[in-house]
């Protein structure tokens, strides 16, 4: 959880005196709202502990992989850490796990309209979208 908050802080820091802090305010999108601000750290505390008890995701076959991918990705979605930079933090800190998974992921393939529709999809439970967009990544 602090190298997540770390990646934001260095993407952002020349931005948002805030880079790198979990958001405050309730947050967001057509009328679907992220987690609430109090329920932050404990969810990401969740996710994170999710994340570590399957070895970050290291040994995987590559179809498992973009499958645990996905979920992990929704759930870091559906928490919407920061105020802004949720997209970009969630791709690059991503884009490091899966390097060293082991799967690298060529994030010049990444085409942001099929990465957005799949996180909306992610969000109301269906992940198979997110999955695909991680499949097409992996070098």
């Amino acid at each position: 959880m602090r190298h997540y908050c770390a990646v934001h802080r260095h993407l952002f820091q020349d931005v948002y005196a805030w880079a790198g802090k979990v958001r405050r305010i309730r947050t967001g999108k057509d009328g679907a709202w992220f987690c609430y601000p109090e329920h932050i750290p404990g969810q990401l505390t969740t996710t994170f502990g999710k994340l570590k008890a399957t070895g970050f995701l290291r040994g995987l076959a590559a179809g498992a992989f973009a499958c645990a991918g996905a979920s992990f990705l929704a759930e870091l979605n559906a928490i919407h850490a920061f105020r802004e930079g949720n997209g970009r933090t969630q791709t690059l800190f991503f884009a490091m796990l899966a390097e060293a998974a082991g799967h690298p992921m060529d994030l010049r393939r990444l085409q942001p309209d099929a990465m957005l529709d799949a996180m909306i999809r992610s969000f109301s439970g269906d992940e198979a979208a997110l999955r695909k967009v991680i499949e097409g990544l992996m070098a």
